[in-house]
């Protein structure tokens, strides 16, 4: 399997697909915990990123996320905009113009969107946002980078299930950044929306590349 422009547009429109199916769950965590419009601006982001898209064919799997980045940080509401945005800016600058990804490139697009996202966002593991689901798949794909030897779906599977197990694992966390952090104590037994989609977003990335 070669990740290429190909797979990246895939990828983008398993996302955009992925945030519309999910658009429902993903207003009702954030319901709990937020404000509401996660799943709303998600869906029309991603509904975006695909109007862009069709415009214009990008030529690299770099210039089809920073392509990604310049959309979100412009359609997407509230925090996740520019949360988002910096994550496929920093993860397209990562790339550069490679016209197919490496699996120890695309471990260190991950880790370069997770440091933007902390750098955005002012956020650690365990602040009960989507950092939570970025760190761990950042981890397990430079560790299935490094042990996997050439197998890009291997490290595509690695940042996806623990990005999933991630997202799980902020349902008992106390929230300490963000709207949901106002909440206190009841922000406990909730899942941060940012970090389900995260996992969906990674998880489409698997499919992507099926």
């Amino acid at each position: 399997m070669v990740l290429d422009v190909v797979w990246a547009v895939k990828w983008l429109t398993l996302c955009a697909q992925a945030m519309a199916e999910h658009r429902v769950e993903l207003i009702e965590l954030d319901r709990a915990i937020g404000d509401s419009d996660h799943g709303e601006n998600m869906d029309r982001g991603f509904q975006a990123v695909l109007d862009k898209l069709a415009e214009a064919a990008p030529e690299t799997p770099g210039a089809a996320l920073k392509l990604t980045a310049m959309t979100l940080m412009s359609k997407v509401g509230g925090a996740a905009g520019p949360l988002y945005g910096t994550a496929f800016l920093r993860a397209a600058a990562a790339l550069g113009d490679s016209a197919e990804i490496e699996p120890a490139a695309w471990a260190g697009a991950l880790a370069a969107a997770r440091d933007g996202i902390v750098a955005r966002g002012n956020a650690e593991p365990g602040d009960k946002t989507m950092v939570d689901a970025w760190t761990p798949a950042a981890e397990a794909a430079r560790a299935a980078a490094e042990n996997g030897g050439p197998d890009v779906l291997t490290v595509l599977v690695a940042a996806a299930e623990a990005a999933e197990a991630g997202a799980v694992a902020t349902d008992p966390l106390m929230a300490r950044k963000g709207r949901a952090s106002y909440l206190g104590e009841r922000s406990i037994g909730h899942r941060d929306p940012g970090a389900a989609s995260t996992a969906l977003i990674l998880r489409a990335a698997v499919g992507a590349a099926a």
